[in-house]
């Protein structure tokens, strides 16, 4: 494909992609005081304690934030779809063999991200408890809704979306980007890549949620080095057997 192609197929992708989550926001937008509920208990946790409450500091506040947890939840639910578009877009044109790929891709990536944001969404709640616990009980605890949310979204998304990193680097090897040696000559970089970015996607005060984050996606980062390593070998096995046919 030429840089024309691949520019109109990337755009063919984005497109379906926002449209589907445009779609899933009607829904997101109707879920939406559901979620607010949920973020709320933490706080009225806290408040059992001493003075704590989520504040809006605009006007349109309210409504900005309704807005913003319709757009997450259509994220979540249309993922499969977005998640096929990016599988669709790095592996074009497959053969009939190789569409078996988008099967295994499926039955891994999506459970894989509805797992890290599950993972995120559970850890939240700790979380803010931990660090407001820091303030004595004698000092109020007002929580600005924009950044408290945004504190949330982060962990829910960027979370799911590094248990799905792995994922990709199973599907690279598959169509021969990448091989199992490659992956594996990199751990070091890798691990040091996934404390970072759990460092980034959890508070640098609650160092334990970071490890609790950063294990399982080191133990994914191996587990799909291992998978590499398994295909290659077979592809090498078949390699040379064709060749000794041929001979």
């Amino acid at each position: 494909m030429s840089l024309g192609d691949h520019l109109r197929e990337l755009r063919k992708r984005l497109v379906i992609s926002a449209a589907a989550i445009l779609v899933a926001a009607i829904v997101g937008f109707l879920l939406a005081p559901f979620v607010i509920d949920a973020l709320r208990v933490p706080i009225n946790q806290i408040a059992e304690d001493r003075n704590a409450q989520i504040i809006y500091t605009t006007v349109t506040g309210a409504f900005d934030l309704r807005i913003a947890i319709a757009i997450t939840i259509a994220i979540v639910i249309a993922s499969p779809v977005w998640l096929y578009q990016i599988f669709a877009f790095m592996v074009p044109g497959l053969t009939g063999k190789e569409k078996k790929y988008t099967f295994g891709f499926f039955f891994s990536a999506v459970p894989l991200f509805f797992a890290g944001a599950a993972a995120g969404w559970y850890l939240f709640p700790h979380m803010v408890e931990l660090l407001t616990s820091f303030s004595s009980n004698e000092e109020a605890t007002f929580l600005d809704a924009k950044v408290y949310y945004d504190f949330v979204i982060k962990l829910v998304l960027a979370i799911g979306i590094g248990f799905v990193l792995p994922v990709f680097l199973v599907l690279l090897n598959f169509v021969g980007v990448l091989s199992a040696q490659m992956i594996l000559k990199g751990w070091r970089l890798a691990i040091l890549a996934i404390c970072i970015f759990t460092a980034i996607a959890t508070p640098a005060a609650d160092v334990i949620s970071m490890f609790l984050l950063a294990i399982p996606m080191v133990v994914l980062y191996f587990a799909a080095a291992l998978i590499a390593w398994v295909h290659d070998r077979r592809a090498a096995r078949k390699a040379a057997v064709l060749e000794a046919s041929l001979a």
